[in-house]
């Protein structure tokens, strides 16, 4: 059995983590809780930086010994100040540019909150989490009866990239702008990304996302390396 507390960019994140991505562990006897950031005296979720996640790291981490953490956050937009930022933004690979930015944080946050190396495991998703929702576009317009009248105008989004995780991070055309352009009624992040994340399956986005897929699988093995 593994406990983990993820960390997740915003109320959209947290939703489809406890709606999709816990359901889909606990049968490994994975049990996962995701966990908003406060970002002011009265708010949690928004734009995740180094310090505060840092901080937040240190303190989750001591006060739950038993626990793993993690994190969920989008490269889209992601703070300038985390570790290895300018290293791997010269990756023109989607994949080496997360893990890039994966390594440097691991090593920074381990380092900061003096804890073992395993109790860490960082995430960042390419280019966001709205990219997952490209994994079965048929599926996704299950959310509202008036999407299917779209379908092929989001199937040629798709079949333009290798995978739904290479759609890319400029301000016009980052998976979320795409959505809400396309769409009508218009894409509501917090509304329709759980919701169509849920028609879709974890499978299915485990299948089309690799970088995902890895995650996921890394969280899955914890239940049986706890038991070692």
């Amino acid at each position: 059995m593994a406990d983990v507390i993820v960390f997740a960019e915003g109320p959209t994140e947290e939703q489809f983590i406890k709606r999709v991505v816990a359901p889909s562990l606990r049968p490994a006897q994975v049990f996962v809780k995701p966990q908003m950031l406060k970002t002011s005296r009265d708010a949690y979720g928004g734009a995740v930086s180094f310090d505060r996640l840092k901080f937040n790291a240190r303190n989750t981490l001591r006060q739950n010994p038993n626990t793993v953490l993690s994190t969920f956050l989008d490269l889209y937009a992601l703070e300038t100040n985390f570790p290895a930022y300018l290293d791997a933004k010269d990756k023109s690979d989607i994949y080496t540019r997360t893990a890039c930015l994966e390594s440097a944080l691991h090593q920074a946050i381990v380092e900061y909150a003096g804890c073992r190396p395993e109790r860490f495991i960082p995430h960042i998703q390419p280019y966001e989490f709205e990219g997952l929702l490209f994994s079965n576009v048929a599926a996704l317009c299950d959310v509202e009866p008036t999407w299917h009248s779209y379908l092929l105008k989001l199937s040629a989004v798709r079949n333009s990239f290798q995978t739904p995780e290479h759609i890319n991070d400029n301000l016009e055309t980052k998976p979320s702008r795409r959505l809400e352009s396309l769409l009508r009624p218009k894409y509501q992040k917090t509304r329709h990304g759980p919701l169509g994340a849920e028609r879709i399956t974890l499978p299915v986005m485990e299948a089309e996302c690799v970088h995902f897929r890895e995650w996921t699988s890394k969280l899955r093995s914890l239940a049986a390396n706890n038991g070692r």
